[in-house]
């Protein structure tokens, strides 16, 4: 493939434009992004003259978000207003909506006008919904029709369509009465009539619905395309398999950020102090957390003068807590946000959760009961750690399922119970429930 890019270099240097765009387009939309990423950009402002936006938009589509933000404010604003145009409604919409107002309506007001209204539809619904994401660029027919007119109405929308696997049928007011497969029709006899042979109980989703439904739909039913619906069951769009592969890499990397406790906007910023910006704001609230448990340690401090060697295993007791506390999050994150957690399931992923913070806290209880009687010869301290340790993993790990159930209950996104937030708040309960008993059986101690 280097030896394509290089010969496209030498056709731009040369100003061989046949030469260039032959090769070019020759191969595949995905290579032809990648060259555009390698060259500077006055090389790129030499392509744009090469190409037409129709064959630009081809390209485009295989940017990420953030390099079609760059890569289109260098264009003529003609030239990238009609490559709008050319690109499915939804993914221009995607290009758009990381653009400032006035250069929405600058394109939008240079294009052409149905392309326009096309767009500017798409552009009303709210971010990460349905109808956000969806295409209007599908084909329907009507149940009364036959096979033969089916497939005629087909081959003459099927260019302008985004996906033709599944036609979808509706009534005389538009409403979403069933869907046949490309493959029914195909087999299907000409004169045999759609309602005769299609699926009436089709799956949908309401324009409304956020992003991460249409998302598990599609990977339950195993679909190739999603049909949306107003609340009167209007076929408004259909969202594609490939919009949906977005949303899950989207909505995975925010969760993992959110469980990072960072902020996540899709990228890496270039500025440290644009990265720290969006870092501060947890970190703020997690140092006044730490806070809380060095004061609670000071708390015990006539204790630790008594027992200095208590203070050797706090760093155990909280590690142990915040790392069993992040286990159960996790688990528990990534059933809420797969559905896998239905209502009646949460009560026993409680109990199964305790269960596993009194097995893991035996386990880990017993070992360093003997490691410290072994190591220092104190049989009582070995216990008081152990049990200590014991009723910390099992509040924890309670603790890291109870947090993200209860954001979710309250309609907070549970990702934000972070793993920081709950190694922190572990901490806070470790450091309790350790000095607690050192305190209390203190004459055992000295």
């Amino acid at each position: 493939m280097q030896l394509i890019y290089d010969a496209l270099i030498e056709s731009l240097s040369e100003e061989k434009i046949e030469a260039f765009r032959d090769l070019f387009l020759d191969i595949h939309p995905y290579d032809q992004a990648k060259f555009f990423l390698t060259v500077e950009e006055d090389v790129r402002l030499l392509v744009y003259t090469y190409l037409s936006p129709k064959e630009m938009a081809e390209i485009f589509q295989n940017f990420e978000i953030e390099e079609q933000e760059d890569f289109i404010s260098e264009m003529e604003p003609p030239y990238a207003a009609e490559m709008l145009a050319e690109m499915y409604a939804d993914d221009a919409v995607d290009v758009l909506n990381e653009l400032n107002p006035e250069q929405i309506a600058s394109y939008l007001t240079i294009m052409d006008d149905d392309a326009a209204d096309e767009i500017k539809e798409l552009l009303h619904y709210e971010e990460k919904t349905a109808g956000s994401i969806m295409t209007t660029e599908f084909v329907s027919i009507r149940a009364h029709q036959t096979v033969k007119r089916a497939m005629q109405i087909l081959r003459r929308e099927a260019p302008e369509a985004e996906t033709i696997y599944y036609v979808f049928v509706v009534d005389q007011q538009k409403r979403l009465v069933g869907v046949i497969s490309l493959r029914d029709l195909i087999i299907a006899e000409e004169d045999v009539l759609i309602e005769d042979i299609m699926n009436e109980r089709v799956v949908s989703i309401s324009v409304g619905e956020d992003q991460e439904e249409a998302a598990r739909l599609m990977r339950d039913y195993d679909f190739l395309a999603l049909p949306v619906l107003d609340f009167q069951q209007h076929l408004l769009g259909i969202i594609t398999h490939d919009d949906i592969v977005d949303v899950i890499e989207e909505e995975a990397s925010e969760d993992y950020s959110k469980l990072a406790a960072i902020s996540d906007d899709g990228t890496l910023d270039r500025n440290p102090f644009a990265s720290a910006r969006k870092r501060l704001p947890w970190l703020v609230i997690l140092l006044f957390l730490g806070m809380m448990t060095a004061s609670l340690i000071g708390q015990f401090e006539e204790t630790l003068d008594k027992v200095a060697l208590l203070a050797v295993f706090i760093p155990l007791i909280a590690g142990m807590a915040g790392n069993t506390g992040t286990q159960a999050l996790a688990v528990v994150v990534r059933g809420i946000a797969t559905g896998d957690f239905e209502e009646h399931s949460k009560w026993n992923l409680i109990l199964r959760e305790a269960g596993t913070g009194l097995i893991t806290g035996a386990t880990c209880g017993i070992l360093v009961t003997i490691i410290i009687f072994l190591w220092q010869g104190t049989f009582f301290l070995g216990i008081l750690v152990g049990f200590s340790l014991l009723c910390t993993l099992i509040v924890a790990t309670l603790a890291g399922a109870l947090v993200p159930l209860l954001m979710h209950k309250l309609n907070i996104d549970p990702a934000v119970a972070s793993g920081p937030f709950i190694t922190t708040i572990n901490d806070i309960i470790s450091i309790l429930i350790y000095f607690g008993m050192a305190t209390a059986f203190m004459s055992y101690l000295i």
